[in-house]
């Protein structure tokens, strides 16, 4: 079961092994298009092309971050609220607020 927790040093998500092998399969391919991206530079890529892979590299990490948000909503945030802790929700506007930015 995942659950998130309180320790000394501020907060933790324990993560079940298919999320976080799901996470970091995501990451791992983003961190693959950001060095094609380096490559496309080195190589003196025509600005359109190298322009269209950052923003295929923009688009899945907004997918990671969905994802990764829905995870939260679903599990901490729920059992914050379940639980009485008000300045969850608090935490979340913040945190939604950086996301928009």
């Amino acid at each position: 079961m995942q659950t998130c927790s309180d320790n000394c040093c501020g907060r933790k998500k324990v993560r079940g092994e298919k999320e976080h092998r799901e996470l970091m399969n995501r990451l791992k391919r983003i961190e693959g298009q950001v060095r094609g991206l380096q490559r496309m530079l080195d190589e003196d890529a025509y600005c359109p092309d190298i322009l269209t892979q950052a923003s295929a590299v923009n688009s899945a990490l907004n997918g990671f971050c969905s994802t990764l948000l829905a995870s939260h909503l679903r599990t901490c945030v729920t059992e914050d609220i379940r639980a009485g802790r008000e300045d969850t929700v608090d935490e979340l506007m913040g945190t939604l607020r950086k996301l928009m930015k």
